[in-house]
């Protein structure tokens, strides 16, 4: 093992001297001359000793930056996702689950941004040029000037995108990448850490934003290794389910801009088509009001998005009732069910409870816990809630209702879509609710003896 080095340094001109002496040759200083601190120290053999390395330019939070320039993609949606347009030097990673229409999103931003003017360049690793081009002139998009590459050798890729300095690079998908000094397949973890790594690095080097295509797993994560989450500056997750034609696109990490914006687009036979109205749209197949059926007031990043919870309770035969749930949290369910049993004395045992929000929307916001309450109630009383009412509150396990943020908000999209009345807990911050009919309540016995006459 190699002895360390000491060395000394004078604190006045910073002269180093491989032993210690009374007077600094470089400025003449008495007493100046003290042993350096290494930069590291710990059992490692490759630490970084006693070399200096540059002084950092440091500044304070009052120093004032320009806000990084912005590049509209031509799809508000998209754009209201990444905060506002897509920033150059970016990394974007986007996930979804297979056949969700990941490829044709990307398809229709990328010509979107080339019809702006911008040049952009389109590397398919799954598919062939002839394929993309297919879909391209499907999307009535065969016109744009993207070009397109297929190619998963990631130096042929960066040599070309060194070459061309594009505006914008889309990798589809990220696990097809493969690096020529890392010994393992494609789709490895030290692969996709290391093509991550490599893409991300261009980005920064020659100003292009780079949007790069993630696989993900049985449990809904992008696959590889969540240090690519680490490394991008934006993760974007593409959902919905097969069945419906909405699709969600959720921001869960951006450095610049909000982390919980989502968009809404529908699918079509044309493509992905913008929702700039998501209530309306949510909303459009509800049926006449039946048991059961809430409309609640959430909020989705900086919008309020009007959704309709159903629930529905049926005597079970099981010795184990059912529990299922589409679109919200099954743990979070079960609280409410447990929350209702032990404060109003109302019991679900032995009964099958089934909890959907219609639209394929997923809902994640403590605020749906009364619209689920009232939903389980009406369904469990068989009484019907009043169709121009809308809900929402977060419920504590002590029975109290607990005011929400952003009421006035709810309230003003409510109204805008026609509804006339309001059941919000006590404590709300309403503002002016205008010509609507609030209905505050304090906690679950409140609820239960006013709204539905049971307990």
């Amino acid at each position: 093992m190699a002895k360390p080095i000491t060395q000394f340094a004078c604190s006045d001109c910073g002269m180093t001297y491989k032993k210690w002496t009374g007077r600094c040759d470089g400025c003449g200083a008495w007493n100046t001359i003290q042993e350096e601190v290494p930069l590291s120290q710990g059992p490692s053999k490759k630490s970084l000793g006693t070399m200096k390395g540059k002084r950092m330019a440091l500044t304070d939070l009052a120093t004032e930056e320009t806000p990084p320039p912005r590049t509209l993609s031509g799809l508000s949606e998209l754009d209201r996702v990444l905060g506002g347009g897509l920033v150059p030097a970016s990394a974007t990673l986007v996930g979804g689950d297979p056949g969700i229409g990941k490829s044709t999103l990307l398809l229709q931003a990328a010509a979107a941004f080339a019809n702006a003017g911008h040049s952009v360049v389109y590397v398919s690793g799954e598919e062939a040029t002839a394929q993309v081009r297919m879909r391209a002139q499907r999307l009535g998009l065969g016109d744009s000037a993207v070009r397109l590459a297929s190619e998963t050798n990631l130096r042929d890729v960066l040599t070309t995108l060194e070459a061309e300095k594009p505006d914008l690079c889309i990798i589809d998908s990220i696990q097809t990448m493969w690096v020529d000094t890392v010994d393992s397949a494609p789709g490895s973890v030290s692969q996709v850490r290391a093509s991550s790594q490599e893409l991300v690095s261009f980005a920064k080097r020659f100003g292009t934003s780079v949007i790069l295509v993630g696989h993900v797993t049985k449990e809904g994560q992008i696959a590889g290794p969540r240090v690519v989450e680490h490394m991008v500056d934006t993760v974007l997750y593409f959902e919905g389910e097969r069945g419906h034609q909405f699709r969600i696109l959720r921001a869960v990490k951006n450095r610049f801009g909000p982390a919980d914006e989502i968009g809404v687009f529908e699918m079509t036979g044309m493509g992905l088509a913008e929702v700039t109205n998501p209530s309306a749209l949510f909303l459009s197949d509800r049926d006449s009001p039946a048991p059961g059926s809430v409309v609640f007031a959430g909020i989705e990043g900086t919008r309020p998005v009007l959704v309709e919870i159903q629930a529905l309770v049926a005597p079970s035969q099981l010795s184990q009732p059912r529990r299922a749930v589409v679109g919200w949290d099954g743990s979070r369910l079960s609280m409410i069910l447990a929350v209702l049993e032990a404060r109003t004395g109302i019991s679900f045992q032995g009964l099958d409870v089934y909890l959907n929000v219609a639209g394929g929307i997923r809902i994640s916001e403590p605020a749906a816990d009364l619209a689920v309450a009232c939903a389980l109630l009406s369904a469990r009383e068989d009484a019907s809630i009043p169709p121009e009412t809308v809900v929402f509150g977060e419920l504590s396990l002590s029975g109290a209702l607990r005011p929400v943020a952003q009421a006035e908000n709810r309230l003003k999209e409510a109204a805008k879509l026609g509804f006339t009345a309001a059941m919000a807990p006590k404590g709300c911050k309403t503002g002016d609710a205008g010509e609507m009919s609030l209905r505050l309540l304090p906690d679950l016995t409140t609820l239960v003896g006013e709204v539905f006459g049971a307990g």
